[in-house]
């Protein structure tokens, strides 16, 4: 911040908490931290409800308590609820300073996901964002006498982006379900040795097929493309993203094919052509667009990214220590007889990942007496450090769910009202 005195003062309903600017830079609560970047007052008062220059001292008008409250999982790391307050009004507190049910313990995790299970509600900035967004959209096009334009526009975008937001999203949706699992079975059985030899007979009807689902493909994007409301955001959108992969290596094979001919053998054999052509398996991540399930699983990776590189810390320190060990109970204690199979330790890493995972393929197993005791406290400790982060991921996937699906619910409410009115 680059205003203002060295000491800040937080004023969260009433109660005054005093902190120095360095302090304020790197707080654990983002909307407090968000203030050190502020150049001017205006950016002050995006983070903040006011600001007194004279006394350098930020107003908040929330809840004091759930504050206070969270100030000591500040300071003491653990985060519980407030006695007598609701759960979701005090999780809504937690968003508003930049916190997840993840900082929650254990037990408070459980109180919050049954309570928004029984009531499938769930609180987020973004939810008052896209509302924000919508109201200053409407306020806009009224000034400007555009309405009707405007409302246009937003059903086309929901049309698209939305499949359960009316009867003609629904049937769209069903058509490009239809062309992504028309061009997988194509791209499938087109590696089928049998596929392959009637080829020849049939390969105008591939092509044409081919063709008529990637023109839907491109098609349907520049749409979606068209009435994005931001088109810099659209295209970094994840799924945007894996749509113009799957779209793009059509093109490309089509490019390369006119220039180095059809009956080419380079443009058969070659690689680049065979890696563009499996590129289009991303095909089926657009699935994701249409099924609330699939996007629950995008949301949870995406927000319990810390689980998993957790999980694979486990898994790469484990596959080290037992994959050493082994190496040197089954070959390095006596190398003319040994097991082959574990002659080295990036040999012996494969047999610990399969043998942590419960999956043992059979293709290479310990013989000795040691080798097989230490196999299975491999197996026992494969299944221990696996179940350790599932609770944290499980609890994640709970709350994406209800999340989607009560704004999948608010999205169809909406616009059943806009229908009526």
């Amino acid at each position: 911040m680059k205003f203002g005195k060295s000491i800040c003062i937080i004023n969260v309903g009433g109660t005054r908490y005093a902190f120095p600017k360095d302090v304020i830079k790197d707080f654990p609560l983002s909307r407090v931290s968000r203030l050190h970047s502020c150049v001017s007052e205006r950016e002050v008062l995006e983070v903040c409800d006011d600001y007194d220059r004279e006394r350098n001292e930020f107003f908040f008008d929330r809840h004091s308590e759930a504050f206070g409250f969270i100030m000591l999982y500040v300071k003491y790391g653990k985060l519980r609820f407030v006695p007598h307050m609701c759960e979701l009004s005090f999780y809504n507190e937690m968003i508003y300073w930049g916190l997840e049910s993840s900082d929650l313990e254990f037990c408070c995790q459980r109180r919050l996901d049954d309570r928004m299970s029984d009531t499938y509600t769930h609180f987020s900035e973004e939810d008052h964002k896209v509302e924000d967004e919508l109201d200053a959209e409407d306020e806009m096009s009224s000034r400007i006498g555009a309405k009707k334009e405007a409302k246009w526009l937003e059903r086309m975008r929901r049309t698209f982006e939305e499949p359960t937001s009316s009867v003609a999203a629904q049937i769209l949706a069903s058509v490009s379900v239809i062309f992504v699992i028309v061009s997988m079975v194509i791209l499938c059985a087109s590696t089928l040795p049998d596929w392959k030899t009637a080829e020849s007979n049939m390969v105008e009807e591939h092509r044409i097929i081919e063709a008529v689902c990637i023109g839907w493909f491109t098609a349907e994007c520049i749409v979606r493309f068209l009435v994005s409301r931001d088109k810099c955001e659209f295209v970094r959108r994840p799924l945007n993203i894996i749509d113009l992969l799957a779209i793009t290596p059509y093109y490309i094979s089509v490019t390369m094919t006119v220039l180095t001919g059809e009956n080419s053998q380079l443009q058969r054999a070659g690689v680049t052509l065979r890696v563009l052509r499996m590129m289009r398996i991303f095909w089926v991540i657009k699935l994701a667009r249409h099924f609330l399930g699939l996007q629950t699983l995008g949301l949870t990776l995406r927000r319990c990214y810390r689980e998993m590189v957790m999980l694979l810390v486990f898994i790469g320190v484990a596959m080290a220590i037992f994959g050493a060990l082994a190496q040197l109970l089954e070959h390095g204690l006596d190398v003319k007889s040994g097991n082959e199979d574990y002659a080295s330790i990036p040999s012996a890493c494969w047999w610990v990942i399969i043998s942590m995972t419960t999956v043992g393929y059979g293709d290479m197993y310990p013989i000795t007496v040691p080798g097989r005791v230490l196999g299975g406290l491999c197996v026992v400790s494969g299944i221990v450090l696996l179940a350790l982060p599932i609770t944290f991921i499980y609890h994640s996937f709970v709350q994406c769910y209800h999340e989607l699906k009560f704004r999948s619910a608010r999205c169809t409410r909406s616009l059943s009202a806009e229908f009526l009115n």
